[in-house]
């Protein structure tokens, strides 16, 4: 259950911008996968199962949470 994913030995990675926003993002036990602000680090975590994370990603690439022109 996502409820009880231990974060804390995760490993945060930075994946913004030069401007320094952006989100991190940590590897987890069985494939689960952490998403939180990297200007917020104590804030709160996003945990994806690796079916959720595969369809997440897969919807940023299709350009689904791209801004309106």
């Amino acid at each position: 259950m996502k409820g009880n994913v231990d974060l804390s030995e995760a490993s945060w990675r930075a994946t913004g911008g030069p401007d320094g926003n952006g989100v991190e993002v940590a590897l987890l036990a069985d494939g689960y996968v952490g998403l939180r602000n990297g200007n917020d680090p104590d804030g709160g975590v996003l945990i994806f199962t690796p079916a959720e994370w595969t369809a997440f990603t897969a919807g940023v690439q299709d350009g689904e949470f791209d801004r309106p022109r």
